[in-house]
């Protein structure tokens, strides 16, 4: 009998864990990572002399992925968020605030290239992600 009650609280513990999970779009690291993601990724597409650390990216997004499981999202919550469309704009629109708060404008090669030499010699999140050619 106490064996089961005991059975009884942990599972409900577990639910209520699992319903206290906060929108991954709330989930401060995980955001702040994929918004360097795609700083990174705008850069390295307008400037023709910096180009991505693939294999590092990779890393980093699998880094993401595996914090927002031990924060206790699902393979399915995290696959969700991630392939949200309006997710996706929320995070393009962060990056390209990200660039203009930089001293950069998102269609301007010169000064996207200088924010990624920036980025790069400041061994920031999104300078991690880049090299030059």
């Amino acid at each position: 009998m106490i064996r089961l009650a005991f059975i009884s609280m942990m599972m409900a513990g577990s639910a209520t864990a699992a319903e206290a999970l906060v929108p991954l779009s709330q989930v401060k690291d995980v955001n702040d990572g994929l918004v360097a993601v795609a700083v990174a990724d705008h850069i390295r597409n307008k400037c023709s002399t910096i180009e991505p650390r693939l294999i590092v990216a990779w890393r980093y997004l699998g880094s993401l992925e595996t914090r927002a499981q031990q924060l206790g999202y699902s393979d399915e919550e995290i696959e969700d968020f991630v392939t949200d469309k309006s997710e996706k704009k929320r995070i393009a629109a962060l990056a390209g605030t990200y660039i203009v708060e930089h001293d950069a404008k998102p269609n301007d090669k010169d000064s996207l290239c200088r924010l990624g030499r920036e980025e790069i010699a400041a061994n920031s999140a999104v300078g991690n992600l880049l090299r030059e050619k």
